[in-house]
């Protein structure tokens, strides 16, 4: 026997795609979240967006739909980007979203890191993807704007700033709603 017997597979999150890839749905990258952040901002999102609409973990979302013939070369170009060390990042405070709050996130390399992603993408970006990036994390939305507006008014005073490096990118397949990890691609040196 070659080491200890393996145990039975934990089922995948209920936000996973699983099963055979659906071909034609279209890409996401994200910038991913160190562990510790990770942990805080999805207990703020788990505590302050509908749980009948929280599928997913908190996330940085850097392209929300790109093209699925371009992944060869969406891989290659966020694996010649991760060869430098992981951009630092603070979280600022909080982002109005009209019917939400998210956290807002500045980061000039990560900002930097997405122009140069999209200039390789040029005339293949959705409206929404071409737009200036503000990065940020939602931690709530579909409320209405009175319930976001509490949520900014408790939340935003005790908010401080949080100094962090995003550890990898990550590139998904959007699935009817469900995402379908294809690869995280860590920057050198991250974890």
């Amino acid at each position: 026997m070659n080491g200890p017997a393996a145990g039975p597979i934990p089922p995948a999150p209920d936000w996973i795609a699983t099963g055979p890839r659906k071909p034609g749905a279209p890409l996401l990258v994200t910038a991913e979240l160190p562990e510790d952040v990770l942990s805080w901002a999805d207990a703020l999102r788990r505590a302050h967006y509908p749980p009948d609409r929280n599928r997913l973990p908190a996330h940085v979302t850097l392209f929300h739909a790109l093209p699925p013939s371009v992944e060869e070369e969406l891989l290659e170009v966020l694996r010649g980007l991760a060869k430098a060390p992981p951009p630092p990042a603070c979280v600022t405070g909080l982002m109005k979203l009209g019917g939400g709050t998210a956290l807002a996130i500045d980061s000039p390399q990560t900002t930097a890191l997405h122009g140069a992603i999209a200039e390789r993408m040029h005339g293949l970006l959705t409206r929404q993807d071409a737009q200036p990036l503000r990065l940020h994390v939602t931690i709530q939305n579909k409320v209405t704007a009175q319930a976001a507006r509490a949520l900014q008014d408790e939340l935003g005073p005790r908010l401080r700033p949080l100094s962090f490096r995003f550890r990898a990118f990550g590139l998904y397949a959007w699935e009817d709603g469900l995402w379908r990890l294809i690869r995280e691609i860590t920057f050198r040196g991250g974890r």
